[in-house]
């Protein structure tokens, strides 16, 4: 599903977020993405999301060379990747549903299909009984759902999340997760950027730990804490 062949980044500023990584995240496989604070965990998602280009290297997606589209097609190319953010990005002055709906939207899907995939995301997370509340009076855990449920209401074959519990406690932060897993579970491939330790070794995944841009471990969870 993700493939890195050699893949460096590096900023205009100079400064080298990646280098030199290498590895493959397989059709269905659910791992986690770990490393220090400046490790380059967020640079490697902004790759794959094509929010940000290798200064080196070749990135692969679902078989595609990612350094082959161009600007025109990068709108198409993102529907195929739901990302979950750490502060949700929800939009405020929108209801719940229109939060969920907004990708629908954009690509143009029919009134009626539209209700009926936004409806069946939020059911998915729990939510469908506040479809029209504002996400602002929601808890920390329910908009976090909110923004799960718009990631996948497109029903991308890959989700990536970028600290998706990282303002949350850890029983939410455990249903976060295993909610994220039930998806894993009907085939969605799954890459989640963490620094919760405890939870990623609760889990028990694959884990890919950076250090300094490089990939330092690819397996078991490292027994020292990042």
């Amino acid at each position: 599903m993700i493939r890195f062949d050699n893949v460096s980044k590096r900023y205009s500023s100079g400064h080298e977020a990646l280098s030199r990584v290498t590895f493959e995240l397989h059709d269905g496989e659910f791992a986690f993405l770990t490393g220090h604070s400046g490790a380059g965990k967020s640079t490697l998602l902004k790759l794959v999301m094509l929010m940000e280009r290798p200064s080196q290297g070749q990135v692969f997606v679902a078989g595609q060379n990612l350094n082959r589209l161009r600007s025109g097609q990068i709108p198409f190319f993102r529907r195929q990747v739901g990302v979950v953010f750490q502060n949700h990005r929800l939009l405020f002055d929108r209801s719940v549903f229109d939060n969920v709906a907004l990708p629908l939207l954009i690509a143009g899907y029919q009134p009626r299909e539209l209700a009926r995939r936004a409806r069946a995301a939020l059911d998915k997370v729990g939510l469908l009984d506040k479809e029209k509340q504002n996400p602002i009076v929601l808890s920390g855990g329910e908009q976090q759902r909110v923004g799960i449920a718009r990631a996948v209401v497109n029903k991308p074959p890959l989700l990536l999340a970028d600290e998706p519990t990282g303002n949350l406690d850890p029983d939410l932060s455990a249903d976060i997760m295993a909610l994220l897993k039930q998806f894993n579970d009907v085939g969605v491939s799954v890459l989640i950027a963490s620094h919760d330790i405890a939870l990623i070794r609760h889990m028990g995944h694959r884990v890919l730990s950076l250090a300094e841009g490089r990939l330092s471990a690819d397996g078991a969870m490292p027994d020292a804490a990042v």
